[in-house]
This record gives structure tokens, C-alpha cells and sequence, in this order.
């Protein structure tokens, strides 16, 4: 009998039917579909915060959300899901200005607008809050510390544990944006620190790490930099941040399947764990996920199928 190639699967949903089902009726014109799965979803913040970021990205070229407010101007669901849809085109406009083209800062600031009429519509959900902590980082000198520190404490106020909002803070702290290495690090550090047993912040150290190695791989492009590059995933410091965070938020965890919503967070893990070298976290955690990934941030180091396909060979896993 021939061996059973392995494969990994890249849904970009992470396996959530419901929300490929609503994704699904963005591209046949439907908004009803929408309504329905955030209405099922309710306050299940994590949940709903991980389906409103994908659903903005589907409906950003689109006029889904529009319909839906045409038909129901006072929803909250609709406002939530419109200020994230606004963030994400004016990120994608954000990005076409990197090829030349300048941004609109009004724009910018419509999409605050966005997002703070979205707060008052839904004042108990912490999502519009990561909107617009996400918007912030693309002010040209960011936002003043006093407004982005009252934004975090709102988002903190309604979910104290938010990966999605402790990451866009970590990523305005950043030094591509509007911090330092530094900074970002110590936020990261800061946040895992008080995070309880079992919770996911701890992988935020992981996420700086790549978004450290991101922004060395573009400074050292035509550079001969690639020693320096190479050492960045298994120095003394990335590997004891890999075990704290497999022994801090994994290690212990009762055998139960992965969700949607943590399966890009382990990801970060797992691609952590096999560039620092630690064979025992890393095999661990690729069992965990086992056909299951997400193509960042594997795709940050090489072609992803074949990053993960390497790795699995390497730790000898089948299947």
C-alpha cells in the first residue's frame, strides 16, 4: 500500500464551516449570511474577533457590509463588521502607498470615525476597540499616548486576554511602525507575564521574534547579512522564550482538538520551536496541529509546504 503523503491543509477559515459558509455569501452577493453568523456567535469575544478580521478582509472588495447597512443602518453586528472592513481597505491603501501611491489621511480618519461609531453601537464589544487600535499605526506619527492608552484600557476593560488586540498594539509598538524592538519586546514580555496558566499571551514573544527577523530580513536585503539572520531563531534568549511559552500556555493541556481561533497562534509557536531547535516542544506541537497550519509565518522563512513538510521529517513524524 502506498504511504500516505503528508499535506498540509491552509483553510483559510482554520476550519471554521460556519464562517466559510458566510464568506461564501460575499461572493454570491448575499449579506444575510453575515447577520447570521455574528448574531450566532454573540459575546464569545475571541471567536468573534477571529471571524469580524476575516470576514473584513472578504468584504474589503466588496459592497457586503454596505448592503447590509442599507437594509439595517442601526445594526451593531453591521457597524462592528463595517469599521473592521474600513480598517482593512485603508490598510490596503496603506499598502499601495508603498509602491508610490500617497494616502488619503482622511481616509485615515473616516475610518476612526468608523470605528468609534461602532463603539457606541456595541458599548460591551471589544472588537471595534481592535479596529481601532489596529488603524492607529497608520497615522504618520502615530496617535498621541494619552488617546491610544484610553483606547487599549476599553479593549482591556472588555477582554483583558485579547490576542488580536494585544497584537496590534504590539505591532504599533514596533519599530516598523512606530516603537522599537525594544519596546515591542517588553510589551510582549510584560503582557505573557501576568497572563494566567493556559492562556495564549505568552506567544506574543514569538510574534515579536518574527516581526524582528521581518524587519532585519529588509534592512539586510543586498547586505551580506545572512549570519547575523541565521542566529536570530536559536540564540540562548529565543529558546528559553520558546519553552516558558510551551510550558506556560501548551504544556498540560488537556487533549482536546485545536480551534480556529488559536491555530494561527500555534503556528507561530511551532515555527518558533523548530528554529530554535527544540525537538521535543516542536514535535509536540506539530502533533498538535497535524494537518491544520496557516502559511505565515512559515512563509516569512521559505516556501511554507515545504518548511512544514521538512520539519515533519526531520522530528520523523508520519502521517
Amino acid at each position: 500500500m502506498a504511504r500516505d503523503r503528508f499535506t498540509p491543509d491552509f483553510d483559510p477559515d482554520g476550519g471554521d464551516a460556519d464562517l466559510t459558509a458566510a464568506r461564501h455569501d460575499i461572493v454570491i452577493g448575499r449579506w444575510q449570511g453575515l447577520r447570521e453568523l455574528l448574531r450566532s456567535t454573540g459575546s464569545d469575544w475571541p471567536l468573534r474577533g477571529h471571524r469580524v478580521r476575516l470576514l473584513a478582509q472578504a468584504c474589503a472588495s466588496s459592497s457586503a457590509v454596505e448592503s447590509w447597512l442599507a437594509a439595517e443602518p442601526y445594526s451593531a453586528d453591521a457597524l462592528v463588521l463595517r469599521a473592521a472592513t474600513e480598517t482593512a481597505r485603508t490598510f490596503d491603501m496603506a499598502i499601495a502607498a508603498g509602491r508610490g501611491v500617497a494616502i488619503d489621511q482622511e481616509r485615515v480618519d473616516g475610518t476612526v470615525l468608523a470605528c468609534l461609531r461602532a463603539t457606541e453601537a456595541g458599548p460591551a464589544d471589544p472588537t471595534p476597540w481592535i479596529s481601532l487600535i489596529s488603524v492607529a499605526r497608520l497615522h504618520p506619527q502615530g496617535v498621541r499616548r494619552r488617546e491610544l492608552a484610553r483606547w487599549w484600557d476599553e479593549l482591556h476593560r472588555r477582554d483583558p486576554y485579547s490576542i488580536e488586540g494585544h497584537l496590534q498594539v504590539l505591532h504599533y509598538y514596533s519599530a516598523r511602525w512606530h516603537g522599537t524592538h525594544g519596546l515591542m519586546y517588553d510589551f510582549a514580555r510584560d503582557a505573557a507575564g501576568v497572563a494566567p496558566p493556559g492562556c495564549a499571551l505568552p506567544v506574543l514573544v514569538q510574534y515579536a521574534r518574527v516581526e524582528e527577523f521581518r524587519y532585519a530580513l529588509d534592512a539586510a536585503r543586498g547586505r551580506h547579512s545572512s549570519m547575523t539572520l541565521g542566529q536570530h531563531w536559536d540564540h540562548d534568549g529565543a529558546v528559553s522564550d520558546v519553552r516558558r511559552t510551551w510550558q506556560r500556555w501548551i504544556r498540560g493541556r488537556p487533549d482536546v482538538p485545536v480551534t480556529a481561533v488559536e491555530l494561527r497562534d500555534l503556528n507561530y509557536l511551532a515555527h518558533a520551536a523548530c528554529h530554535a531547535g527544540t525537538p521535543d516542544v516542536a514535535a509536540g506541537l506539530l502533533r498538535l496541529l497535524g494537518r491544520r497550519y496557516t502559511r505565515t509565518p512559515w512563509s516569512y522563512t521559505g516556501d511554507p509546504v515545504k518548511e512544514i513538510t521538512k520539519w515533519r521529517a526531520q522530528l520523523r513524524l508520519s502521517g
